[in-house]
């Protein structure tokens, strides 16, 4: 059992509810439990002016087809699933993982597809920017972490993942609304945006893992 009052934790008056009003909607994919921590591995995404630029674009054209389409206030790519830690197993994950990660060099990938997804439980929708270039790194990245989460009885990340970065947001399963016409529509702009193959073609430097309230850092070489 891990002892009350860790750094970090919340008192159990400021325990997190599971009010979706509270954060516009949006459901846990799993119940709060005291000591658990939820965890995620991925590369940041700092966005530039340009890129926020395109954003506000695609934003206010998928809101023609879907008015409650919000833009994501961060960006980044995903390389595991969001999955739960014990507190006293923080330490040793991140150590395991920076071990395994120190060996990468950065790299660039391309991420210039407009892809709909939703999330597993169907309870949220994601317009996303489909990775096209630099899956063979991604995907050696992957195994490392993956190779941490067995360690410690997680699971792992999906099989024939579609590597991308998400740009917007909405609850509930509105896919149909967002594909066909609207996908069609955001590629569009993508594809015509001044410089777009410049400002898509995107270096990563580090990764970062985010365990609760933790962030730690591993710098690609």
């Amino acid at each position: 059992p891990v002892p009350a009052g860790l750094p970090g934790d919340p008192d159990p008056e400021e325990a997190p509810s599971d009010d979706s009003a509270r954060h516009g909607g949006r459901v846990r994919g799993f119940p709060h439990e005291r000591g658990n921590w939820a965890t995620h591995v991925y590369l940041p995404y700092l966005a530039q002016e340009e890129f926020l630029e395109l954003l506000e674009l695609l934003v206010s054209r998928a809101r023609t087809f879907v008015p409650a389409v919000a833009a994501m206030e961060e960006f980044h790519l995903s390389l595991s699933q969001c999955v739960v830690l014990r507190y006293h197993w923080i330490d040793p994950f991140v150590r395991s993982l920076r071990e395994r990660l120190a060996a990468f060099h950065r790299f660039f990938c391309v991420a210039d597809q407009v892809k709909v997804y939703t999330n597993q439980n169907k309870t949220r929708t994601f317009i996303g920017l489909e990775v096209s270039a630099g899956h063979f790194q991604l995907l050696e990245l992957v195994s490392e972490v993956d190779r941490v989460l067995e360690e410690f009885d997680l699971p792992t990340f999906y099989k024939d993942p579609s590597f991308h970065i998400s740009l917007a947001w909405c609850v509930g399963d509105l896919s149909s609304k967002l594909e066909g016409q609207c996908l069609r529509e955001l590629q569009d702009i993508v594809d015509e945006f001044e410089d777009s193959a410049l400002l898509l073609r995107i270096q990563w430097e580090q990764i970062r893992c985010k365990s609760g309230n933790k962030y730690f850092s591993f710098p690609l070489r």
